[in-house]
């Protein structure tokens, strides 16, 4: 079997597959305008379909079309948004309706061009949206799509290398079939994230079997290339002050849109105890030694890990006010609708 035989050969396994075993009733498929499978896309971007389903179906629930996203503070976006992660999704989601709604009448852009011209969606993120909701033929080359036709067309080398993602979107581009597009788009990505998995592929319930070269040569766990290996992650060190008042209300401030955790609230960060310090004396006015500190959180990010020391601080009952700006009490019996990092939510439920 030659590449091109094998390339048509792989829509109408796929298809059958999907009529027996695949996802048909999630909660984007239910009603999939463009809107939906767009807000079902950027959730599922480094998270887990079980994970989405709540989030999608409560981020639905109050914004249902792009002008209710569009007309909402990115605060509330981001409250809605807390735990999922990734939060840059979610900033780039809401600008990328404000874009919509001003210059495309608030309809998802016509063409992937178009698309791609939004903050946050790519080449493969635009072409999965219009296929799912408008069944217009266009390839699609997801986590796992990358890996599915890496295995199945037995192609080397780290995908994120140019060559190798040239070669895998012009394979996604010959398997693409001109009928039944939606249903294609869906099952590949299904069978990606439930039998050609990245670690221990179900391939004995595999449907592409017959047409997969790293079945036949004994490839699947090689496949596809491994990024190559960096060093061990760096460990990078901070202080949160954790102050509350006589009301149980903690201070919050907002952090910079970019960064980590970016436009998202947090405890006020210092480098040590002493800087803490000098700027509760400064601008709370308490005096030094009346910091307790608790024992170290850690939070993984991808490049690096981070060791958070929480500096609780007791307050009188009156809570002095903060001068600077985005600076909060924040009230955890009657929540504001702010986005919260998650280790400030395990902290403020600890205490």
């Amino acid at each position: 079997m030659n590449e091109r035989e094998r390339a048509a050969g792989l829509a109408p396994l796929l298809l059958a597959w999907f009529e027996r075993h695949g996802r048909r009733n999630l909660p984007w498929q239910r009603d999939p305008t463009p809107y939906r499978v767009w807000v079902s896309e950027i959730m599922l971007q480094q998270t887990q379909v079980p994970t989405v389903i709540p989030y999608f179906e409560r981020f639905v629930q109050r914004f249902p079309d792009v002008r209710s996203l569009a007309a909402a503070p990115v605060d509330e976006v981001l409250h809605l948004w807390s735990g999922l992660g990734y939060y840059a999704r979610a900033r780039n989601l809401h600008d990328a309706a404000r874009r919509v709604a001003a210059d495309f009448g608030g309809e998802f852009p016509p063409t992937v061009e178009e698309a791609t011209g939004l903050p946050g969606i790519g080449r493969s993120t635009a072409g999965a949206i219009l296929a799912l909701s408008r069944r217009e033929r266009h390839p699609i080359l997801d986590g796992n799509v990358r890996r599915v036709l890496a295995r199945c067309f037995a192609v080397e080398g780290w995908p994120g290398e140019r060559a190798v993602d040239t070669r895998l979107w012009d394979l996604a581009e010959a398997c693409t079939p001109h009928e039944e597009v939606d249903r294609y788009t869906q099952a590949i990505m299904d069978l990606g994230a439930t039998i050609c998995t990245r670690s221990k592929p179900a391939c004995h319930g595999c449907p592409l079997g017959p047409v997969c070269l790293a079945k036949a040569q004994g490839l699947q766990a090689s496949l596809p290339t491994p990024r190559p290996v960096k060093r061990d992650k760096p460990l990078r060190k901070v202080c949160m002050l954790v102050a509350v008042d006589g009301e149980d209300r903690v201070l919050l401030e907002q952090r910079p849109a970019r960064g980590i955790w970016g436009g998202l609230w947090s405890f006020p960060e210092f480098r040590d105890v002493d800087e803490a310090t000098a700027w509760a004396a400064a601008h709370l006015g308490v005096h030094a030694g009346t910091l307790e500190p608790w024992s170290p959180l850690r939070h993984s990010f991808t490049h690096f890990d981070l060791d958070i020391v929480p500096l609780r601080l007791l307050l009188p009952r009156s809570a002095p006010a903060v001068a600077e700006p985005g600076h909060v009490w924040y009230n955890h019996r009657a929540p504001a609708k702010l986005g919260l990092a998650a280790p400030v939510a395990a902290l403020i439920k600890k205490l």
